[in-house]
C-alpha cells in the first residue's frame, strides 16, 4: 500500500506548488472516516482510496482529483457528508465527490438491469467534470485489481462483465489506453480464464522455442536502423495483451498461429516531421504488409489519439506492427483526456469547466463501428435527458424536468392514473418535483386516485399528456351526462311537467344530437340551457324562470331527501371538470350556494351573496339550484376557504396565525401580503377545512390572538 509521504512526493514530482496541507488533511479525513472498514482482501479499507489516488497521481492530475480519490467512498460508506467535505475541502471536491459517490449508487442498480446504452448515457450525463469519470475509472481498476478476493464466483462474473461491457470501452472512449488493456485483461481472467490461460501458454511456447531477448533484438536493430539515418528515437517493444489476441482471433476467424502482429513496437521521436521521417527509413528498410498503414496523425482518432500504423516483415523476420508517434502524441495515448489536463495555479473555473466539456465533446463527435461506446452518438443527444431508477433497478430515461408523473406514466398508464404520490431517494416528494439522474423513485398508487387537470401544467413528456388529456376527456364527459341529466330533470320537475325521454328523443336533431346521452353532455356543459329543451319539447307551455337574484334564493334545508328531490346535489362530481368552485367566494359546505352555467365549462358554485353574481343577473336561465351532499364520506373532504387578516405589524404575528390555524386543524395552502404599513399587515390566507362552520371555529381563535386586528372571510 502507497504510505502517506510516498503519495506527497508523487504529486510533488509533477507539481512542485501543490498544497501539501490541504492533501494530508484529505489523507487524515479518509483514514478516520473509514476507521476500522475491512475489505475483502482483509486489508484495512482505506487502502482502497489510497491506492485509487496513487493511480491518479500517476496519470498527473490535478490536486483537487487526487483528494477526490481519497474521499470518494466516504459519503457513501461513513457518516461523513457532501456539506462537512465542503467546509473542510471547498465546493470544487465537494461536487467531485458527490459526482463519484452518485455514479457508485447507479453502478450498484447497473445488474439490475439490461439497458447498458442507456447506462452508459447516463454515467456521461452525470459527469459535468470529466475528473469524475476519470476517478471512477481508477475506482474501477484497482477494484478489478483485487476482484479474486470476492467470494462469491456470481458476484465475480458480473463485476467483470460491467468492466468489459461499459468501463473498459468508456476507458478507451477517453483514450486511457492502459487502463482499457488492463481492465480487459483482469475481467478476461475471471470471465474465460481457459482461453487466456491457453493463449499465454502459447506465448510462452513461442518465448521458449524462439529467441528469449527477442524483443530487444528486434528493438536493437530498429535503433540501429534509425541512427544510420541520424533520426534518434525512443524505441519499446511488447506482447499484446491475451484478450486483444483472443479478440482478433475470433473476430478474424483465425488460430493463433494465423496472427499476422502479436508483437508491437512504439516509436517515439522529438518532432512531427520526425515521425515521417522513421515511417519513411522502416520502409525503406523492411517490406510492408499490405492494407495494414494507417496515418492517425493526419487523420487523429475522434478521442485525440495520433499516431502512425504500420505492419512489416521486420528484423528476425518477424510480422511485427510498428506504432510512430511524438512524445505528446505518446502521453495522449497513454492518458487520454488526462493528458489534456495541465495543472495550473490560479486557473479559473470557467476555463477549466469549458476545457473538459470541449474535450468530452470531441471524444464523443465520432464513432467508427456498432462495437464503440456510444456508436454515432454525441453527449448534446443526451444533455437535456435525466435517467432515474426504479426500487427494482429498472432505468427509466426522461426528457430533462421530467417530473414523478411522468416517471409513473413512463413505466404504465396505470400506475400513472393511479399515483398519489412519490418517493425520491427514499423521502417523499410533491408529484410536481423535478427528477435529477441518478434519482430512485418509487411511485405510490392507490385504486380509487384519478388524474387531476391541474396534473397537465406540469407534465412534460407526451404519454403523460395524452393520457391525463384522455381521462379528462372521458371522466369530463361522463360528469357533463350525469349533470346535464340531473338539471334537465330537475327543470322539468321545477316546472312541474313529466319528464319523457321519448319526448325529448323526438327533437335531438334541433340540437345537433345522435342520442340522450350527447343531449345531456351538451346541456351539463353548459352549450344549451334545460329551458331551451323545454320550450323545444313543450313549445306552448309558459315556463317559470329561475330566481333573478340572490334575494330571492331560499335557504336550503340541512340534509334531507327532499333537498336532494329539489336541488342539484354537487356529490361525485370532480372539481375541475364539471363543476368548478368559484374563486371569488370560495364556497364551503355549510354556506348557501348556487350554481351558475359557464357555456364550456359546466357550472361554477358561488355563495349567495357573492357580489359577482350580479354579471348574471339578467341571464336567469344559467341559474340552477344546487346543494351540497351531506353524506358523512363527503363531509371528510377538504375545502378551500379564504380569510383576510389585518395584524398587528410585530414579531411573532405570522407565527402566531399560523399556529392558531395549525391547533384548529386547518391546513395553510397559500398566503399572501396584500398590503403593509408601520403599524399594520394585510394578509390573504387560503386554508384548507371541512366546512363553513370549521372555517368560523378558526376565525374566531384568531380574534381571540391579541396580535389580529381582524378577521373576515373574502369576498373577492
Amino acid at each position: 500500500m502507497i504510505r502517506q509521504f510516498e503519495l506527497v512526493e508523487k504529486v510533488k514530482a509533477y507539481n512542485p506548488n501543490v498544497d501539501e496541507e490541504l492533501l494530508n488533511r484529505a489523507y487524515v479525513f479518509s483514514m478516520k472516516a473509514h476507521g476500522s472498514q475491512i475489505r475483502e482482501s482483509g486489508d484495512p479499507y482505506f487502502s482502497h482510496p489510497l491506492e485509487v489516488a496513487g493511480i491518479l497521481s500517476d496519470m498527473k492530475m490535478d490536486l483537487a482529483t487526487i483528494i477526490t480519490g481519497l474521499l470518494h467512498d466516504t459519503i457513501e460508506d461513513t457518516i461523513a457528508t457532501r456539506d462537512e467535505i465542503k467546509t473542510l475541502f471547498g465546493e470544487e471536491i465537494a461536487t467531485l465527490v458527490d459526482g463519484v459517490t452518485k455514479l457508485t449508487k447507479i453502478e450498484l442498480q447497473s445488474d439490475k438491469t439490461k439497458q447498458a446504452e442507456n447506462f452508459r448515457k447516463l454515467v456521461l450525463a452525470m459527469s459535468n467534470d470529466i475528473r469524475v469519470l476519470l476517478v471512477k475509472l481508477a475506482d474501477r481498476l484497482h477494484n478489478m485489481r483485487t476482484l479474486h478476493f470476492v467470494k462469491l464466483e456470481e458476484k465475480r462474473r458480473r463485476i467483470a462483465r460491467e468492466t468489459i461491457e461499459i468501463y473498459a470501452p468508456l476507458s478507451a472512449r477517453l483514450g486511457i489506453h492502459h487502463f482499457k488493456e488492463e481492465l480487459e485483461d483482469l475481467a478476461f481472467k475471471i470471465l474465460n480464464p481457459d482461453a487466456r490461460e491457453s493463449i499465454l501458454a502459447r506465448l510462452r511456447f513461442l518465448e521458449k522455442e524462439g529467441d528469449q531477448n527477442l524483443i530487444q533484438s528486434i528493438i536493437q536493430e530498429l535503433s540501429e536502423v534509425l541512427e544510420k539515418n541520424s533520426l534518434k528515437a525512443e524505441i519499446s517493444g511488447r506482447v499484446k495483451t491475451p484478450y486483444s489476441i483472443w479478440l482478433k482471433m475470433q473476430k478474424k476467424n483465425v488460430t493463433f498461429e494465423q496472427l499476422a502482429d502479436i508483437m508491437a513496437f512504439r516509436v517515439v521521436v522529438p518532432e512531427l516531421s520526425d515521425t515521417y521521417q522513421a515511417l519513411g527509413i522502416i520502409h525503406s528498410a523492411y517490406s510492408v504488409i499490405p492494407g495494414r498503414f494507417k496515418d492517425y496523425i493526419s487523420t487523429p482518432k475522434p478521442n485525440g489519439y495520433q499516431s502512425i500504423h504500420t505492419t512489416v516483415i521486420g528484423p528476425k523476420k518477424q510480422k511485427i506492427e510498428i506504432q510512430i508517434r511524438t512524445k505528446q502524441m505518446h502521453e495522449i495515448a497513454e492518458y487520454g483526456v488526462a493528458a489534456h489536463w495541465q495543472y495550473k495555479e490560479g486557473r479559473t473555473p470557467e476555463v477549466q469547466e469549458y476545457q473538459w466539456l470541449r474535450s468530452l465533446l470531441e471524444i464523443l463527435e465520432h464513432a467508427s463501428g456498432p462495437e464503440e461506446f456510444l456508436e454515432h452518438t454525441k453527449l448534446e443527444m443526451f444533455q437535456d435527458q435525466v435517467f432515474c431508477f426504479t426500487p427494482a433497478g429498472d432505468l427509466i430515461a426522461l426528457p430533462k424536468g421530467a417530473t414523478s408523473i411522468d416517471f409513473a406514466y413512463a413505466i404504465h398508464s396505470e400506475i400513472g392514473n393511479h399515483c398519489v404520490g412519490a418517493k425520491i431517494n427514499g423521502r417523499m416528494v410533491p408529484l410536481r418535483t423535478i427528477l435529477n439522474n441518478g434519482d430512485q423513485v418509487e411511485i405510490i398508487t392507490s385504486k380509487t386516485q384519478t388524474p387531476s387537470p391541474t396534473w397537465e401544467r406540469f407534465v412534460i413528456t407526451g404519454k403523460a399528456s395524452a393520457n391525463i388529456r384522455r381521462f379528462i376527456r372521458t371522466q369530463q364527459r361522463s360528469q357533463y351526462i350525469n349533470l346535464g341529466k340531473s338539471i334537465l330533470t330537475k327543470a322539468f320537475q321545477h316546472e312541474h311537467l313529466t319528464y319523457s325521454e321519448k319526448d325529448i328523443e323526438k327533437v335531438l336533431n334541433k340540437f345537433q344530437s345522435e342520442s340522450m346521452e350527447d343531449l345531456f353532455a351538451l346541456i351539463g356543459e353548459g352549450r344549451y340551457t334545460s329551458y331551451e329543451i323545454i320550450r323545444t319539447v313543450h313549445p306552448d307551455y309558459n315556463l317559470k324562470y329561475p330566481p333573478k337574484s340572490r334575494d330571492s334564493i331560499t335557504k336550503v334545508p340541512e340534509g334531507t331527501k327532499d333537498v336532494l328531490d329539489t336541488f342539484i346535489s354537487i356529490r361525485g362530481l370532480i372539481p375541475g371538470m364539471a363543476v368548478h368552485f368559484a374563486r371569488c367566494c370560495h364556497p364551503l359546505p355549510g354556506d348557501k350556494i348556487v350554481g351558475i352555467i359557464v357555456t364550456g365549462r359546466g357550472v361554477t358554485i358561488h355563495t349567495y351573496d357573492c357580489e359577482n353574481l350580479k354579471n348574471y343577473a339578467e341571464e336567469p336561465e344559467r341559474w340552477i339550484d344546487v346543494a351540497w351532499d351531506t353524506k358523512e364520506e363527503q363531509q371528510q373532504e377538504m375545502h378551500t376557504g379564504r380569510l383576510s387578516l389585518v395584524l398587528f405589524n410585530q414579531p411573532g404575528s405570522l407565527a402566531a396565525i399560523t399556529t392558531t390555524i395549525s391547533k384548529n386543524h386547518g391546513n395553510i395552502v397559500n398566503l399572501k401580503f396584500t398590503h403593509r404599513s408601520e403599524n399594520f399587515v394585510d394578509i390573504m390566507i387560503d386554508i384548507e377545512v371541512k366546512n363553513s362552520e370549521h372555517l368560523s371555529i378558526i376565525m374566531a381563535a384568531l380574534r381571540a390572538c391579541p396580535l389580529v386586528s381582524s378577521v373576515d372571510r373574502a369576498k373577492s
